[in-house]
């Protein structure tokens, strides 16, 4: 069965300050940075193949890093992925509870209803609905996010998912067992 990825460079790249939190084993040199785009339907594939398999069998070994690629088209992305990193300076953990949730609720989300499924997360999740909905227009959030965008670009993503994997390039469709053999080599 193939599934597609969100985009992953493999490497030694340290976080950096504001990014979004680390999964897996944080301070392992082994770095897996995941460009995603959090209304991306192939992204919502992948987080369900990193939280099934790759989480529990590379956890203890490779750091998963996080990184925006909301995509222009995707009404609600950007915003979603400024929401998520208001959320990762209260409780980097609770940030990837949000993404977890934007990814699996696709169908449901719309442009329309984001910020009323934004509120109805954050007062589930004891966030401060007047600041959370501040957020979504702060230009420093929304530069980190950016941030993230461009650095993917300029690494050569155009489209979620797109793959680097020790350096070789890995486009919107591979299987766990691909993903696999490329983490078993390049760790």
């Amino acid at each position: 069965m193939k599934l597609a990825l969100a985009t992953l460079w493999l490497g030694s790249s340290m976080l950096a300050s504001g990014q979004l939190p680390v999964e897996g084993n944080a301070s392992s040199s082994f770095r897996v940075v995941i460009y995603e785009d959090l209304q991306c339907p192939d992204c919502a594939d992948f987080r369900e193949m990193l939280d099934k398999h790759l989480l529990p069998k590379y956890g203890k070994k490779v750091a998963f890093e996080h990184r925006d690629f909301p995509l222009a088209k995707h009404a609600w992305a950007r915003k979603a992925a400024i929401a998520g990193r208001m959320i990762a300076e209260k409780d980097p953990q609770l940030s990837l509870e949000w993404r977890r949730y934007a990814l699996s609720h696709i169908k449901e989300i719309t442009a329309e209803n984001f910020h009323d499924k934004l509120m109805a997360w954050g007062k589930e999740h004891d966030i401060n609905p007047v600041k959370l909905s501040a957020a979504l227009d702060d230009k420093d959030l929304n530069a980190l996010v950016e941030k993230d965008l461009q650095e993917g670009l300029a690494r050569g993503v155009g489209h979620t998912p797109t793959a680097f994997v020790d350096g070789e390039p890995f486009v919107e469709t591979f299987t766990l067992a691909e993903i696999s053999v490329a983490l078993d080599k390049a760790k």
